[in-house]
């Protein structure tokens, strides 16, 4: 998008030091998509930017600018939740770091904007975050593309059988058939019938839909690694610990 771009919603995914005294802020939007914006002035102490920028905080913002990085001129702050628990504040971190490093700039989504208030108003209220994660990850897969039907294969167009295995490929989805690139093996047809029904609560189908979401994340970062990912294990295992 561009020229003068006014009152536009959005949220900050990223942001650091640009220069002196401004900052390098990366946005997600309704209608621009990822949009990278140099705020001027922002990281410095008397500048209220700095603390309106903030990663989960609904903005309105207004930039200009026809390169890839554009101007911001003017930031709202509009009323929303808040990620107090530390499980809701990393799963936030790995959401915001999954959208900059995958999402394509200046390509809209707005259903996948829609997902992204819905998930951070769910972390907001909830202790239990893997549902939650796991429902926005499929979202985001069906935006860039690569959704598939849990109980359905792509290979023959059949329906997937209770007491059968099957595979899981980014590329192609569920799979009767494997072959020698089929990235994950041996899923069993009751659970992804269970997980087509909307099943995230038993173990199993928790355990899979994880394993299926982390091969198609891994796949969109082609060999990238999130460093929120690694944190929140850090984290954990710290707690674990304790």
């Amino acid at each position: 998008m561009a020229g003068t771009v006014q009152q536009e919603p959005a949220y900050v995914l990223h942001r650091r030091p640009w220069r002196e005294t401004s900052l390098q802020v990366d946005v997600f939007t309704l209608n621009a998509g990822r949009v990278s914006l140099i705020a001027r002035g922002a990281n410095s102490a008397r500048s209220p930017l700095k603390a309106q920028l903030q990663p989960f905080q609904p903005l309105m913002l207004n930039w200009t600018g026809r390169g890839n990085l554009k101007t911001l001129t003017q930031a709202e702050i509009r009323s929303g939740p808040s990620l107090n628990r530390t499980a809701a504040l990393y799963s936030g971190l790995y959401i915001n770091e999954l959208l900059q490093r995958v999402l394509p700039a200046a390509d809209p989504h707005p259903s996948l904007f829609a997902a992204y208030i819905h998930v951070i108003t769910e972390l907001s209220e909830t202790d239990d975050v893997e549902p939650v994660l796991r429902r926005f990850e499929y979202s985001f897969a069906e935006a860039l593309g690569y959704s598939f039907s849990w109980d359905v294969t792509t290979d023959s167009g059949v329906g997937v059988e209770a007491g059968q295995s099957y595979c899981y490929d980014p590329e192609r989805g569920i799979l009767q058939r494997p072959d020698e690139n089929v990235r994950l093996r041996n899923l069993s047809g009751d659970t992804l019938i269970a997980l087509a029904s909307g099943d995230l609560e038993s173990p199993e189908c928790r355990r899979v839909a994880k394993r299926v979401t982390r091969v198609l994340v891994d796949y969109l970062l082609q060999g990238r690694p999130l460093h929120s990912r690694s944190l929140f294990s850090h984290v954990r295992r710290e707690s674990n610990e304790s």
